[in-house]
């Protein structure tokens, strides 16, 4: 790569027409064009400054995630701004805040030991890391392929399947030592959270295999993974066992116990192979994984990759994610190339996670998918798996019959889940949102009857330890109508904070149960979940005002907590805002009573009411000047998934155009294609779909059949449906690349007048076209009473 802030691109990018349909009936791509969607994905977006994105290689949904680990910030392995490197580990998650999650197992290459002496190579992790060099093939991230050069004179590339990595490790000879590369596995996973683990070596074979007991970066519990290296490319020099910084031939079995004499950084060992000089100075790793047994590991990587074939391995991984990409197609004529590559680079992120772990669950028999690292639903719900439904359905339906096949083994359906492990409920339970929204959108596949009685459970049965599942104060919730913040209670255990953001998740979280229960015939569970869904109101304190260094922001009404006798508490509208302690509401006994957001953001979150809400906060014109001053002020923080709605809220006070303003008010400033390019951590890809929505122009109200309708960044977006094989056109006329002429003067849908600012699911699984006529000013179009989204309650002027 040429530098940290560009990447070369395909030639011939100037004009992009259709990549790939489905449909027969859809004209194919020029054969002259040599457009490849994979050149304008660029896996670095995010990988400094906080973004946590995974960079290296991968299929869609993957397990196997191989990537250089480096020092510093992480938490998915590489980082940009972090200059040293101490392995290469082959499973990761992508964007996660917090701890860094997994990295088990990283393999270490060596050129050769100094003086031939064994014990003069650098085996502890805290010692190895070596300096990575950035040059024209250092280091390249592409969809499927990572590589890149350390000091040491390694050169590392690698490529997955989807239970294993293939390294290939090209060597320099230094002038003063012969050529003898030594590989070693480290007992060590990222948060250095292993509690024991034991490795082995095959003298006759060099074959490396093992297992480790690890801690969840985000969750409680613990999980076994195993592994198995195999060589290629070098005969077999010796073998042996290493801890700390000494190297023992004479073993062949290591075993690691953190049982607290040693500190974690102290800790590093493993197994190792030393080679004679190879041919072109190349040697070929191949490291199964599985969470089954080392038996298993073996066979995951025989039977995927029996042959080490890199450059076909890439090429399989290359294709696999074309065909992922390819069922959207833009015309970018005029788009800047780095645009371009926002988009494409956001929907890769977007598909890298849940990871399909089918085959690799030691806690339950079952014919059923199994996805993993739901980094969490409280964060997916809003855009990813919405945007999986339009882009993606297939995978969805599978992943919606994993949580509910994990409903029936664990008992509740999770809110987050990493690593087979339960993992920390942030809000509600967002998993009814998202079978709510795959019900509405007839994703098939589902058991209903058994996923209604899952969201049913939540709503209604406390479980005893609510930090991980389900959602506490329900006696509260059901007696009060709200979550109090001296909330007592004795029927589970679970951090008493976030009461006012927990009662609006909740509130919002049984209007879903609501709508799939109407669907499903419940019609007494309709009326109570309908009337429990009001209860975000009953924490509105219509004469709280807000004030911002002394000064009044000229608006009153905002949530607030309450006691359990019905009284007022107090907490700063603005206070978890970037204005007044930002990182002050987080997941912990003092964390307040907003999660990782101000009471001013949570009071715009009524999403199934608007009519009321509007009208709570003053009227149309009041909620669209309230709403302004938000975006306007400093007080909202796009790197939080809470803040992605609001951006598009003014749908609801009838000024659709606002919408797109602010869309473009976001991107290229807080999402552009350098690798700081995302507001934020990514959030296993949070960022990415947000980009890759609002650059589409229809963004989904999760939990409803409701998209709000802004105008695309291209002149023509096409949806290819991966069921149905129908196509859906969004196509601005009047297209403007300087984004001037960015609002919506008239909308046809299928050639007839639509006048409704918003769109249903049918569009995608239907097929159409949606044509927007675009102009440099604000119309009428989408602005009266009958042509805003549903609400419950009814608008007014």
């Amino acid at each position: 790569m040429l530098s940290r802030m560009s990447r070369p691109r395909a030639d011939v990018l100037s004009v992009i027409t259709a990549l790939f349909y489905a449909s027969a009936a859809i004209a194919s791509q020029d054969a002259t064009d040599s457009f490849d969607v994979l050149d304008s994905v660029d896996p670095f977006i995010g990988t400094a400054n906080g973004g946590h994105v995974f960079a290296g290689a991968t299929l869609p949904f993957g397990m196997a995630k191989a990537v250089a680990d480096t020092v510093g910030e992480n938490q998915a392995g590489f980082a940009y701004d972090d200059t040293t490197v101490t392995g290469f580990s082959h499973m990761h998650d992508s964007g996660t805040g917090g701890s860094p999650s997994l990295g088990n197992f990283p393999i270490f290459a060596q050129p050769a030991c100094p003086h031939d002496d064994i014990n003069q190579c650098v085996w502890q992790q805290s010692d190895r890391a070596v300096a990575w060099l950035e040059n024209d093939k250092s280091p390249i991230a592409r969809p499927g392929y990572f590589g890149i050069s350390l000091e040491n004179g390694v050169h590392a590339e690698m490529t997955t399947t989807n239970r294993s990595a293939l390294y290939r490790f090209t060597f320099e000879q230094s002038s003063n030592t012969s050529l003898s590369p030594v590989i070693l596995v480290d007992l060590m996973d990222l948060p250095q959270s292993r509690t024991n683990g034991t490795a082995v070596v095959d003298r006759s074979t060099g074959r490396l295999s093992g297992n480790g007991t690890f801690s969840p970066s985000f969750g409680i519990g613990s999980y076994d993974l195993h592994f198995c290296v195999d060589f290629k490319g070098a005969n077999l020099r010796d073998t042996g066992v290493w801890t700390k910084n000494r190297a023992n031939f004479s073993q062949e079995f290591v075993s690691m116990l953190a049982d607290g004499t040693n500190t974690p950084d102290t800790l590093s060992g493993g197994t190792f192979a030393r080679f004679h000089a190879p041919q072109n100075n190349t040697i070929l790793a191949r490291v199964g994984v599985s969470f089954i047994s080392v038996n298993q590991a073996c066979e995951n990587a025989e039977k995927e990759q029996p042959d080490f074939d890199f450059d076909g391995t890439v090429a399989v991984a290359e294709d696999a994610w074309r065909k992922k990409l390819n069922v959207v197609s833009i015309d970018a004529e005029g788009v800047s190339k780095d645009l371009q590559t926002v988009f494409w680079s956001g929907a890769y992120r977007a598909f890298i996670s849940p990871q399909d772990y089918t085959g690799e669950n030691p806690l339950w028999q079952s014919d059923e998918p199994y996805y993993d690292s739901y980094y969490c639903i409280w964060d997916s719900y809003r855009s990813i798996h919405p945007l999986l439904t339009m882009v993606d359905p297939v995978s969805q339906s599978l992943m919606m019959r994993s949580l509910v096949d994990i409903y029936r083994h664990e008992g509740y359906l999770p809110d987050c889940r990493m690593s087979l492990c339960k993992g920390f409920t942030q809000g509600g339970s967002n998993a009814d949102v998202v079978l709510a929204d795959a019900y509405l959108k007839k994703v098939p596949g589902i058991d209903w009857e058994t996923a209604y009685e899952a969201v049913v459970k939540d709503a209604e049965v406390e479980p005893k330890n609510w930090n991980v599942e389900g959602r506490g104060g329900l006696q509260s919730w059901k007696s009060l109508g709200y979550i109090p913040f001296d909330d007592y209670d004795p029927y589970g255990v679970g951090t008493h904070t976030r009461s006012v953001s927990r009662t609006v998740e909740y509130a919002y979280n049984d209007f879903c149960i609501a709508e799939m229960a109407k669907g499903l015939g419940h019609s007494a569970d309709h009326d109570k979940y309908v009337a429990r869904s009001g209860n975000w109101d009953n924490v509105f304190k219509a004469d709280q005002k807000s004030s911002i260094n002394g000064v009044d922001t000229g608006f009153t009404g905002f949530l607030q907590p309450r006691y359990t006798n019905g009284t007022w508490g107090y907490q700063n509208p603005i206070f978890c805002s970037p204005l007044l302690n930002f990182t002050s509401c987080y997941l912990n006994p003092t964390g307040h009573e907003t999660y990782e957001g101000s009471a001013w953001l949570y009071t715009f979150y009524a999403p199934h009411d608007m009519g009321a809400l509007v009208q709570s906060l003053g009227g149309m014109e009041s909620f669209t000047s309230r709403l302004q001053f938000f975006h306007e002020s400093g007080l909202l923080y796009v790197g939080d998934e809470q803040s992605f709605l609001t951006v598009f809220q003014f749908h609801y006070s009838g000024r659709p155009a606002l919408s797109a303003k602010y869309s473009h008010s976001y991107i290229p400033s807080q999402f552009n294609a350098t690798v700081e390019g995302i507001a934020g951590n990514d959030d296993s890809g949070a960022m990415g779909s947000f980009v890759v929505l609002s650059m589409m122009g229809l963004w989904p109200v999760p939990g409803q059949d409701v998209y709000l309708i802004t105008p695309p960044y291209f002149r023509e977006v096409n949806i290819t449906n991966g069921i149905t094989g129908k196509v859906a056109t969004i196509r601005n006329v009047n297209f403007d690349s300087n984004y001037e002429s960015i609002y919506i003067q008239s909308v046809t849908w299928n050639g007839k007048p639509w006048t409704k600012n918003w769109v249903t699911h049918d569009f995608f699984t239907e097929g159409g076209v949606l044509e927007l006529e675009l102009g440099a000013i604000e119309s009428k179009w989408g602005t009266s009473i009958e042509d805003l989204p549903p609400s419950l309650s009814d608008y007014h002027i």
